[in-house]
């Protein structure tokens, strides 16, 4: 029962976060022009969605694809957190980027500083995904912390 609870809880989490990307993004980093260029773009929810899958989807290979007992310390899952930290504002600065070149827009700075603010919450969203999923976990589900 416990382990249900829990995974309904960082799914409930997950879904806020996409719900309220938008106000909690422009909370951590807000210039008015980029802002609003990535508002009316409509890349924040592009943004919020590849973070929250590759949290999930980081965590999933983590805990149920390699799933082994040689990799079951918390270095390892260091490892998973760091790629999932890369991985997602890689992608993000990418793809808005992009959108934004089409568009004649140079908003390279700002890019970098949303990056990291996108960083930030990829650890906060894959620590929440592996601490929903990690006890189904057959191998691996006393990392990062034992029980």
């Amino acid at each position: 029962m416990k382990n249900a609870i829990l995974l309904i809880t960082g799914a409930v989490i997950t879904l806020l976060f996409l719900l309220f990307a938008v106000p909690l993004f422009e909370s951590m980093y807000y210039e008015r022009e980029f802002s609003n260029e990535m508002f009316n773009e409509n890349v924040y929810l592009m943004i919020s969605v590849v973070t929250a899958v590759v949290a999930w989807g980081v965590a999933g290979v983590y805990y149920f694809v390699i799933n082994s007992v040689r990799f079951s310390r918390w270095y390892h899952w260091m490892v998973m957190l760091a790629i999932a930290a890369f991985v997602a504002p890689t992608i993000n600065y990418i793809y808005a980027d992009s959108i934004f070149t089409a568009l004649d827009y140079d908003f390279t700075h700002q890019l970098w500083s949303f990056a990291s603010v996108n960083l930030v919450v990829e650890v906060v969203l894959f620590m929440v995904a592996s601490f929903s999923m990690r006890w189904w976990s057959t191998n691996c589900r006393h990392t990062p912390i034992p029980e």
